[in-house]
């Protein structure tokens, strides 16, 4: 786990999340495995790109949902700004933007994949279950869903060098997503793991968490599940 806490100074809850995140996190996946080791085809990682795309478009909304569950001006402004790095200022800015430029850069239309159009079912179910699973939680759970960001950019930086050596064909520019997101998932967990850890108070509330967090690497498993069924 990426989020820069000293060694042998891990509060209990935190020991609890790393333990959970490196057995549950979407890392062990077969088709991440599969990915990282070059052993996918044109057709796959296209497939990987187009479905994951619609996982991308939730992620303005589920945050909108967090934000509205808050009364803290000041924590709203902080989380107001994942909405906008995601949508951007402007159109052709943000995370969205740059999904698409990695979908140009495998070889689809970039227009039919901002449609969603040829996503598969069982992505979309996934991807809404993350949006209910907010919509119903309490601020401190929705926030602690969130927290799959604590393992994220090493996952990116893996990603990056095993496209690099194994996928050439694909344009270099179409990496940006994953190049921001080494960084920026790094800031976000930090600020979301030190919500929670002020805002868990006691054992019950870390296990509401902890579930949360858990449900959250089931439904990225469960996207990835579709995507590998469908090779």
């Amino acid at each position: 786990m990426t989020v820069a806490i000293a060694a042998g100074a891990l509060p209990p809850f935190v020991e609890r999340l790393r333990h959970e995140g490196e057995r549950r996190y979407h890392h062990r996946h077969p088709f991440h495995r599969l990915m990282h080791a070059g052993r996918l085809g044109r057709d796959e990682l296209q497939r990987w790109v187009l479905n994951r795309h619609y996982y991308q478009t939730r992620i303005p909304v589920k945050d909108a949902l967090i934000v509205a569950k808050s009364d803290d001006s000041a924590f709203r402004r902080m989380w107001l700004r994942r909405i906008v790095a995601q949508d951007g200022e402007r159109p052709g800015e943000g995370g969205l933007a740059l999904w698409l430029r990695l979908a140009e850069a495998v070889g689809l239309d970039p227009a039919e994949g901002a449609s969603c159009r040829a996503g598969l079912p069982g992505v979309r179910a996934a991807c809404d279950a993350y949006v209910d699973l907010v919509r119903d939680a309490t601020l401190l759970e929705a926030v602690a869903s969130s927290l799959t960001e604590c393992f994220a950019p090493d996952l990116m930086a893996d990603r990056i060098a095993a496209w690099e050596r194994h996928y050439p064909w694909v344009d270099p520019g179409g990496l940006a997503y994953f190049r921001k997101r080494v960084i920026a998932a790094r800031h976000d967990a930090d600020h979301a793991l030190a919500f929670v850890i002020a805002g868990a108070t006691t054992p019950a509330l870390e296990d509401r968490c902890l579930a949360a967090f858990v449900r959250k690497t089931e439904i990225l498993w469960e996207l990835l599940d579709c995507v590998q069924a469908a090779r």
